[in-house]
Parts: structure tokens; C-alpha cells; sequence
């Protein structure tokens, strides 16, 4: 097999649409029949970021960006870089300001990396969701190679090209290709009826504890009357 893959199946555009319309990442991983939310040190780098689009995996070196470079080269439209770098955190400049500038260009929708980045403001300047463990200004090296578009495990999720990449403010999901179709239809009908329960909930204060008062009773706890 090829170190480096160029042709893969995605999920569809339309689809991708779909997704980026829904709500909250809570909603999607709730929704699946397994965990693909990231782990928790995964954050934005700045508070607010949202994208949504199609996976290009790639597995760097710690501290050696030589295979980010040539993912720029392979980004297509509608694409989120998902980098592992074996969660390497000392070199920010794995990823920064030029190259996210020069993925947007080639159509990328953002960058998620298990390392550090740098130059977050320029970032945030050109509108450019990223998705890191870290923030650092160490230098990289660009000596060693890895693997494009590979199945790669990061943060704790498995991803493989052409996944669905969803991150906000809460978290990072990656929705497997062949499941996509169902999480979405099982994420609307969820969605759909908790802006309902929001409603009566503006009403009713009680409401997200009247679903549990069964197994409140069976855990005997006394209660001041």
C-alpha cells in the first residue's frame, strides 16, 4: 500500500450541508452507537470555532510538519486536516498562520491536530477553525515522513478518510462514512424534539428532573418537607 493515498471514498456534499446545519457536536455523538467525541484536552483555539467537512487524515512525526506541507498540496473542497503527531505538544510550529492560509486556499474547512499551533490570531483573522491539544512556538523540522490518508487513532477516536469531521466550542466528533446518513436522520428527530423540551422548559423549571423521579425514589434518600 501507498504511504501516501490520494483516492478515497467521502461523505457526499450534500450531506456535509446537512450536518453543518445542525445544532451542537453533544447532539451528533449522542446520536451514535458508539463514543466519537475526541477527548477533552482538544480544544479551539479561539472560543466560538464551528466547521464541518470531510476528513484528510495524516500521521506526522513529532515535531516534523514535512507531511503536513504535502497534505496542503492534497486538500480538496469541503476537506478538516485531522493530524495525529503522537500527541507531541513542544513544537507549535507544526501547523501555523501561512499554512492555514494556504490550506483555506486550496478549500479546507480547518485542522484538527492531537500537537501545537501557532500564530492563532492570524487564525482567527482569516476565519480559519482550528482544533489543537496545544499552543507553542517551538520550531519544526521537516526530515521524516508519515502517512496521507491512512486510517489514523487520535485523541481516542478512530478516523478514516472521507469521515465526517463536526467540531464547536464543545468538542471535536467524527461520524464514520457509512453511518453518516443515519446519525444525521437520528440527530434532526433529537434535536427537533429537544427545541421542543426547551419550550416547555421556559415554562416548567422541573422538567429535566421529571424523566428521572422513579430512580430518584428507589435510591431512599430523605427529604426535608
Amino acid at each position: 500500500m501507498y504511504d501516501i493515498i490520494k483516492h478515497y471514498e467521502k461523505v457526499s456534499p450534500e450531506l456535509v450541508k446537512k450536518f453543518s446545519e445542525l445544532e451542537e457536536s453533544a447532539s451528533i455523538n449522542e446520536c451514535m452507537d458508539h463514543n466519537g467525541a475526541f477527548n477533552h484536552d482538544i480544544r479551539p483555539v479561539w472560543p466560538g470555532s464551528r466547521l464541518c467537512g470531510t476528513a484528510l487524515t495524516v500521521s506526522a512525526r513529532p515535531g516534523d510538519n514535512l507531511l503536513l506541507h504535502k497534505a496542503i498540496t492534497m486538500v480538496k473542497p469541503g476537506d478538516v486536516l485531522v493530524i495525529t503527531c503522537d500527541g507531541f505538544l513542544e513544537s507549535g510550529g507544526m501547523w501555523g498562520g501561512i499554512m492555514s492560509t494556504a490550506a483555506q486556499t486550496m478549500g479546507a474547512v480547518g485542522l484538527v491536530i492531537d500537537g501545537s499551533v501557532r500564530d492563532t490570531m492570524m487564525m482567527r483573522k482569516i476565519n480559519f477553525p482550528v482544533f489543537s491539544r496545544g499552543i507553542g512556538v517551538k520550531k519544526s523540522t521537516k526530515a521524516v515522513g508519515g502517512y496521507i490518508n491512512h486510517p489514523i487513532t487520535i485523541s481516542g477516536v478512530l478516523v478514516n478518510p472521507g469521515d465526517l469531521i463536526f467540531a464547536d466550542n464543545d468538542s471535536v466528533v467524527c461520524v464514520p462514512r457509512q453511518m453518516a446518513e443515519e446519525v444525521y436522520r437520528r440527530t434532526k428527530q433529537r434535536e427537533d424534539e429537544e427545541d421542543a423540551r426547551r419550550e416547555v422548559a421556559k415554562k416548567d423549571g422541573t422538567i429535566t428532573f421529571q424523566t428521572f423521579e422513579e430512580v430518584f425514589a428507589q435510591l431512599h434518600l430523605t427529604e426535608e418537607p
